[in-house]
């Protein structure tokens, strides 16, 4: 658009493609710069509307001020149709749905820290349950996978947070880790659920054999843990 006039009623350079006996026609930012004129037109009406031909002498510049003020309207509604509909348009967010499944993967090269905040590379420790403990602690489920775990596969209980818990004075114990940076959860790529915990089963040459998004029973992945000591 053009700059504004001297009075500021919208561009100077006027409509193009208008006859030129109309004169230079200025189309006015705000519908409502036209309310003088358009008393004016009805003053001018109501007084030629007696005289002979007086409203053919009226019909130009009532036609100019009809197409200065469809102009208007036609700009107006350019401008703010598309704001009115951009809400509407936009999409909705897609509902969470889990990512495509880590089996096959390889386990990334993750340090975490342990109780006395020492570095530990999580796979200097497998073959191993790795159980993600930042939705439940659920002592239970741990219990039971260490009971069912063969020898030579680790269980290893990760934290979020900064601290590892102490190791508990029992003979066979989950080796529990802390996650400050949350590597693992974002390698597996599904946020925490209160009330579950996920479990991932790595094989000794670091690969992903089975996601667990729910830790259940025991027999749900018993044969898994076998799996990995062969």
């Amino acid at each position: 658009m053009g700059k504004p006039d001297a009075e500021g009623h919208g561009p100077a350079d006027g409509l193009p493609g208008l006859p030129p006996e109309w004169g230079r026609v200025v189309v006015p930012d705000d519908a409502s710069a036209l309310a003088a004129e358009a008393a004016q037109v009805r003053r001018e009406l109501r007084r030629a509307s007696g005289l002979p031909g007086g409203h053919r002498a009226l019909g130009l510049p009532l036609v100019v001020l009809l197409v200065a003020v469809l102009t208007t309207l036609a700009g107006l509604l350019a401008v703010t149709w598309p704001r009115a509909n951009r809400g509407a348009d936009r999409p909705n967010p897609a509902p969470y749905s889990p990512p495509a499944t880590l089996t096959g993967r390889a386990l990334p090269a993750l340090d975490l820290v342990d109780a006395d905040d020492a570095p530990v590379p999580l796979r200097g420790l497998l073959p191993a349950m790795i159980i993600l403990l930042d939705g439940c602690p659920c002592p239970d489920r741990v219990t039971d996978a260490l009971a069912a775990a063969p020898a030579g596969v680790s269980v290893v209980t990760v934290s979020p947070g900064r601290t590892a818990p102490a190791r508990p004075t029992i003979e066979r114990q989950a080796r529990a880790l802390a996650d400050p940076a949350g590597g693992l959860r974002s390698f597996l790529g599904q946020p925490a659920r209160p009330g579950t915990a996920t479990a991932l089963l790595v094989d000794r040459a670091g690969t992903v054999t089975r996601v667990l998004p729910d830790l259940g029973t025991v027999e749900s992945y018993r044969n898994d843990l076998s799996a990995l000591a062969a």
